[in-house]
């Protein structure tokens, strides 16, 4: 079993818990396909999509998702100044993902 899936079992085990698995939309109904879901292995794909129902996902991914948005952003803007702007929140948020991503990466060894 890999780390990352055992982490994620965790964080499953510890949103039970808590109640946040509980009451949720679609509870105990077959998940859909997603197009994503190819990518990955379909286990894991259940495990994100029940961690995301409960709010339980790791701070690596939501970051990520505002990081692909901000670089969209960045690159339809056409004013100098709102470039900077957006720039400098693009930075921001590219070393709060790095950081993010090195935590766990430590969190699995």
């Amino acid at each position: 079993m890999s780390k990352f899936r055992r982490l994620t079992e965790a964080q499953e085990r510890k949103a039970l818990a808590e109640g946040k698995l509980s009451g949720l939309a679609g509870e105990g109904k077959p998940l859909p396909n997603r197009p994503g879901d190819a990518l990955i292995d379909a286990a894991d794909a259940v495990g994100y999509r029940i961690m995301a129902e409960a709010g339980a996902l790791p701070q690596e991914i939501g970051l990520k998702a505002q990081l692909d948005q901000a670089r969209a952003n960045w690159q339809a803007a056409t004013d100098e100044a709102e470039k900077k702007r957006l720039m400098a929140k693009l930075a921001d948020l590219q070393m709060r993902y790095e950081i993010a991503r090195d935590a766990r990466r430590k969190f699995l060894k």
